[in-house]
């Protein structure tokens, strides 16, 4: 009978310590495990933030989202974030609240960079909020301009330029009539379309260089996010770019000895030309009509790629191929 009471002492001790030790390991989880401070921070934008996403400091978890409150503000929305910190914690006053994530894979996190102010914020007080960057809208925003450029500037130069084959063309199939009188009139019908060309390709140049400094500026944004290695692909791409623009201004230049060798050309390689001609007539026809289609493929890949992040994020399982992770809050 002894025997069997210190049995049911010794197994109610042991479940007693199990569930003691069941509660501190949920409390621990739950960031609970202590006394806290609140504090909030406001945001125009709150995609993956809600109750228990972790709060760091310079990556050192402190606490967590308690709640997410939203504040009409006119015809706009603001969110307000409260969160819980530890008990105690300094923040400085020009510290910085960032919506994060270390990794593309990784949750998402309020990062709360640490400011070099002497002063604490008092427990109930606002953190700066600071949005995070999307690279997918940036990506996009590039897609458009160079979109744009293609509508204004590479399509009438198209359009200027097929005039001026046919006219090659046309000079090629009747060089005798050209021999007989014609050459003058043709020869002047060239020499106006080059000077249009001509004085177009300024504009175009000028484009182009407008066009690398709105590149240089999303470079210095992009840079805030992208690894050191993208960064050094962008820069070498922008190099690229310069070299092309001083190119094109050297095109203006030497178009001046365009006519001079043009009359060559035409006597040493008529035939050449006719088929040449043939060859570039098709190649802009085929550009020209599928300039749209591919612009709407680069928009198309843009707005996947983002859809594949924000899924990415939510369940990284989808990688392998699992199913998503199971609510264990829906209990």
């Amino acid at each position: 009978m002894r025997n069997s009471k210190i049995n049911y002492v010794i197994v109610g001790s042991f479940v007693l310590t199990m569930l003691v030790g069941f509660v501190v390991a949920m409390a621990m989880l739950a960031g609970r495990t202590g006394a806290t401070d609140t504090y909030y921070a406001v945001y125009r934008n709150v995609s993956g933030v809600k109750f228990g996403t972790q709060v760091v400091y310079e990556g050192y978890p402190i606490g967590q989202v308690e709640e997410v409150i939203p504040e009409p503000n006119g015809a706009l929305m603001r969110f307000r974030v409260v969160f819980d910190v530890q008990q105690g914690w300094r923040i400085p006053k020009d510290s910085i609240s960032k919506i994060a994530a270390p990794g593309l894979l990784s949750a998402i996190t309020l990062s709360i960079r640490a400011g070099k102010s002497e002063a604490a914020l008092k427990p109930g007080a606002e953190v700066t909020g600071e949005e995070a960057s999307d690279v997918f809208a940036m990506v996009s925003s590039v897609a458009g301009k160079i979109s744009a450029i293609a509508e204004r500037d590479i399509r009438p130069l198209i359009a200027n330029l097929n005039p001026l084959l046919e006219t090659l063309n046309r000079a090629a199939g009747g060089f005798g009539d050209i021999m007989q009188g014609d050459g003058k009139t043709l020869a002047g019908d060239m020499v106006k379309l080059v000077g249009a060309l001509r004085a177009r390709v300024p504009k175009i140049a000028a484009n182009i260089e407008s066009f690398t400094d709105n590149v240089n500026r999303s470079s210095e944004e992009l840079s805030a996010i992208l690894t050191p290695e993208n960064r050094q692909v962008i820069e070498d791409l922008l190099s690229n770019m310069d070299a092309a623009a001083v190119n094109f201004t050297e095109l203006s230049a030497e178009l001046d000895t365009l006519m001079g060798d043009m009359d060559d050309l035409i006597a040493k390689n008529q035939n050449n030309i006719n088929d040449s001609l043939v060859d570039v007539r098709y190649i802009t026809d085929s550009l020209a009509r599928r300039i749209d289609s591919i612009n709407q493929n680069v928009e198309g890949a843009s707005r996947n790629m983002y859809e594949f992040s924000r899924q990415i994020r939510q369940n990284p399982g989808l990688l392998l191929g699992g199913t998503p992770p199971r609510d264990e809050a829906a209990r």
